[in-house]
């Protein structure tokens, strides 16, 4: 839950903030790169390198690497869902921009590609750094854990 709540705040203050952009142009795009062990926004490079990847050869095992999320049901039925709406193109990064929004170990990542006809796309990723591994957060449903209750942006009814 915890994971949850950080994400959370990130994205609200992802929307906010408006400091200290990197940029990182450059086409390349398909290499095998990895998410683990960068030490800087920079280097959130190559969990979005892990992401295009994953998209281009339908890797459900991709995705939930670079979620950083646990192998379950739930991630792999979200991991198809996504897989059937982006998978496949045939993307190829155009560019990449990282912002360090909130600290050390939170970006926000602008991405632009193109599919192998030559449409763009660009997305706006979160990435957060846990145990020295940057992750991208496109997982979505990830169920709350057991004995904890959700938080909720309801109004009180008492």
């Amino acid at each position: 839950m915890q994971r949850r709540r950080l994400i959370a705040v990130a994205a609200a203050l992802v929307v906010a903030s408006g400091c200290s952009a990197q940029s990182d142009d450059g086409p390349p795009a398909g290499s095998a790169a990895s998410a683990s062990a960068p030490e800087s926004a920079d280097d959130a490079r190559q969990a979005v390198e892990a992401y295009v990847q994953a998209l281009n050869s339908r890797s459900v095992s991709g995705l939930i690497s670079v979620g950083g999320v646990k192998d379950a049901a739930w991630s792999r039925k979200e991991a198809d869902q996504i897989l059937s709406e982006r998978g496949g193109r045939g993307f190829t990064i155009k560019g990449v921009q990282t912002q360090q929004d909130m600290g050390p170990d939170v970006a926000s990542v602008r991405l632009s590609v193109e599919d192998k006809s030559g449409k763009p796309l660009r997305e706006t990723l979160t990435a957060v750094r846990e145990k020295k591994a940057w992750h991208l957060v496109v997982f979505t449903n990830q169920p709350a854990d057991q004995g904890k209750e959700s938080a909720s942006t309801d109004k009180s009814s008492s």
